[in-house]
């Protein structure tokens, strides 16, 4: 893997290459790719994925704004979204996030994973997930990374402890979601 950091105060500018992949923040030429891939989506498979989604307000516009909102959470700490993209054809395959929880002692976050459901059964999310992590430690100097899975999200579990991630507990009625407080499992990983 392939990391590579560009250095502009102004801009947060981070990628990793894998052999078949590129993880980096999205930019403005990325929006045909980006929308192409959201409307080639299959219905939903099972409940955590969202399928096709109506992306009518979706325009370039919006998708600059956008760059410019990850840009400026980027650049204070409080997120990071990297565009999973596709070397030979630059097709948008999904996201990675990180959301710093805490710094100082601790260097903690939480990270969120998704591949588009047309890619899926093709080792994309195990790639890039990897690849994040790298990043993680090594760019973004998480010490900390947890990963919060809803109890019956077995894809989204299988991935996690498939990269080594590791169940530390389940949170009773941690997140606000399809208007319950629903449970998760925490997995993690440090850095070594």
């Amino acid at each position: 893997m392939k990391l590579l950091r560009g250095v502009n105060l102004n801009k947060f500018s981070v990628e990793i290459e894998t052999e078949r992949l590129i993880i980096r923040p999205l930019q403005k030429d990325d929006y045909l790719s980006w929308i192409t891939q959201f409307g080639n989506r299959m219905p939903s498979q099972h409940k955590y994925d969202e399928g096709k989604i109506d992306m009518s307000i979706c325009s370039e516009k919006w998708f600059v704004d956008l760059i410019e909102k990850h840009q400026q959470m980027a650049l204070d700490d409080k997120v990071y979204v990297f565009g999973i993209f596709r070397k030979e054809d630059n097709a948008h395959l999904g996201a990675i996030d990180f959301s710093t929880i805490l710094r100082e002692e601790y260097q903690w976050a939480r990270f969120g994973y998704t591949i588009h459901n047309q890619f899926w059964r093709k080792g994309y999310g195990r790639e890039a997930v990897n690849a994040a992590l790298q990043l993680g430690f090594e760019e973004l100097k998480y010490h900390r990374i947890e990963a919060h899975i809803n109890i019956d999200n077995i894809p989204s579990i299988k991935l996690a402890e498939s990269i080594g991630m590791k169940f530390e507990c389940i949170r009773k009625g941690f997140i606000y979601e399809f208007d319950e407080w629903a449970d998760n499992l925490i997995y993690y990983i440090n850095s070594k």
